[in-house]
């Protein structure tokens, strides 16, 4: 596992490589983010990208979406997948943002991850991105960008949260949280790791380096 010094030269070198992340999920306020976010389970951003511009002009409040039947809804997210449950959960969560916090996406991690369809990643992802306050949600990308580079060594998601909040300032959570998802996508890819263009080859812990 990489030690402290190692660490912060990581850090410093995603700092150069995607400085000022930005979230990838295109959205105009809270709720709008939040919907992105459940409709990227099991998707890609860039689908979820496609999708949200015919939905969210007319329908970015919790108000303006229960105005969509469930079947209505499920049409127009039908392309991200996994359709009829996210369609569901949309609906439910607008109701219970109206019901318990007076149509307001409420900000903590308690509230958000109490909502129905809405995990404490997801939560992590509108807490940090939107509210900015520091979350380290852990996706497909970072767990594994985390585990190859050796900035911890865990075999789940929850561990790996865990142990970069230890490891990891909590002033970099944000930033760090992007620029692994990044990384993950450009360079430290799941099936084919570009690791001869990687700037952390000589330091990175995989043991399935490519050359």
């Amino acid at each position: 596992m990489l030690n402290n010094d190692q660490i912060h030269d990581v850090m410093n070198l995603l700092d150069h490589e995607f400085p000022n992340p930005e979230a990838p999920l295109t959205h105009t306020n809270a709720f709008e983010l939040l919907v992105a976010v459940v409709l990227s389970a099991q998707c890609t951003d860039a689908r979820v990208n496609q999708v949200t511009p015919s939905l969210f002009p007319e329908f970015n409040t919790p108000q303006k979406m229960l105005t969509l039947s469930f079947e209505e809804l499920r049409t127009k997210i039908h392309s991200c997948g996994y359709h009829n449950q996210k369609a569901k959960s949309i609906l439910a969560f607008s109701k219970e943002i109206i019901d318990r916090h007076n149509g307001e996406v409420p900000g903590t991690m308690e509230e958000l991850s109490a909502l129905s369809g809405v995990g404490r990643k997801s939560a992590g992802v509108v807490l940090c991105q939107w509210f900015k306050i520091p979350a380290f949600p852990v996706d497909t990308h970072v767990f594994r960008v985390a585990n190859r580079l050796g900035l911890v060594q865990e075999k789940s998601r929850d561990k790996t949260n865990l142990a970069l909040r230890e490891r990891i300032p909590k002033n970099k959570w944000i930033d760090l949280h992007l620029q692994l998802i990044f990384h993950g996508r450009k360079s430290c890819k799941s099936q084919k790791p570009q690791c001869g263009q990687c700037p952390f080859k000589n330091i990175c812990e995989f043991d399935g380096k490519t050359s």
